[in-house]
């Protein structure tokens, strides 16, 4: 099975990301940029998943 990314799949990614490291940014408010750098990383990562799990279900 291969997977092709689009720039739409990578706007969705972008806006994923946004949304989901704001929601975690007000639900935890944290206090260092460790804090901040580490909710972005996991806000990128979900997108990523996010966008690669329904490319693989709609293959």
């Amino acid at each position: 099975m291969q997977i092709h990314l689009q720039s739409s799949h990578l706007v969705a990614i972008i806006a994923i990301a946004l949304l989901t490291a704001l929601l975690l940014a007000v639900k935890f408010r944290p206090a260092s940029w460790r804090g901040v750098l580490f909710e972005a990383v996991v806000a990128n990562v979900g997108a990523i998943l996010a966008v690669l799990a329904f490319e693989v279900l709609t293959a």
